[in-house]
């Protein structure tokens, strides 16, 4: 069954209670895409679009990305109502497939936002899954349900794939032997969970505005995670350059060194030099705001429905 009519079939079954897990699958959804658009108007980013400018990329620019960010506003809706459901993975896979086709059809082929459909639609069914069952949303949560739901397929699924097939992003991977978004998920990912989500809550118990949260956010997973989309761009060269670059810079203080701004454009202007474009870490990033987003809004225990 597609995962689409899956959604559907659902809604019809149980009338009373979608009526709440439409509610929630809705605030999910705008989360979603709130993030998206959070990561896509943060500025610098190492070689990456902005509504400043194009970055490393000829080929999209930020109105591509909108019109991406439209065609994806009723996917993530429909991934929470399946994770709210218990959906197995094909289900969930289905609807990102679909969502794909949409996203190319919108940007005439170019993939803007693969990385994030993937990652912001899984744990866009995992806060779904918590929610609909009165769960407290918590990072524990979140991520004991990706594991414990979906964990194997996802492990599975990573392994099966004909290379010939893969996005550039994971074709780097295979050649590379690098983790990828779909082991990150199997793992419940700890690049979010365990690096990213506690920089950025750091810096706001400092006081620090949301903007230089995510900055540092950025930066803090540029230096450290697999970036497939790095490797494919620049091969190891390229993301031993951007960790590095990375690295040095938080080893500086971060956005806490008066001079940050400017070392941050210099850092963007050499990335668009080297037609470095760190993907993954973007990707990463809009799941970690999406992650505080949802956090924030569901702290409280809801009746079990």
């Amino acid at each position: 069954m597609l995962g689409q009519e899956y959604v559907e079939r659902c809604s019809v079954q149980a009338p009373i209670i979608s009526i709440r897990r439409k509610q929630i699958a809705q605030q999910i959804a705008i989360f979603a895409i709130r993030s998206l658009y959070a990561e896509l108007v943060l500025y610098p980013k190492p070689g990456l679009v902005s509504l400043r400018d194009n970055g490393s990329h000829t080929d999209m620019d930020a109105a591509c990305f909108m019109r991406s960010l439209f065609s994806l506003r009723h996917y993530f809706k429909d991934i929470a109502l399946a994770g709210a459901a218990g959906a197995e993975f094909y289900i969930l896979k289905n609807l990102g497939i679909a969502a794909e086709q949409r996203m190319l059809k919108a940007t005439r082929g170019i993939n803007t936002h693969r990385g994030a459909i993937f990652a912001l639609g899984m744990l866009s069914a995992a806060a779904g899954y918590c929610l609909s069952r009165g769960d407290v949303l918590t990072t524990a949560t979140l991520r004991q349900v990706l594991i414990s739901q979906w964990g194997q397929a996802l492990l599975v699924h990573s392994c099966t794939e004909d290379v010939q097939y893969l996005s550039h992003g994971l074709q780097a991977a295979k050649l590379y032997s690098a983790s990828g978004a779909r082991e990150e998920a199997a793992l419940g990912f700890p690049s979010i969970f365990e690096l990213a989500l506690p920089r950025l809550q750091q810096s706001l118990r400092e006081d620090r505005s949301l903007y230089l949260a995510q900055i540092d956010c950025f930066f803090t997973l540029m230096a450290h995670i697999s970036d497939t989309n790095l490797y494919h761009r620049g091969g190891e060269a390229g993301i031993a350059y951007a960790r590095n670059a990375a690295q040095k810079f938080m080893g500086q203080g971060g956005t806490t060194n008066p001079q940050w701004l400017r070392k941050v454009e210099k850092c963007h202007q050499e990335f668009i030099a080297r037609r470095l474009s760190p993907g993954g870490a973007a990707d990463m990033l809009a799941a970690t705001c999406f992650v505080h987003l949802c956090l924030e809004e569901f702290s409280a225990p809801r009746i079990h429905e």
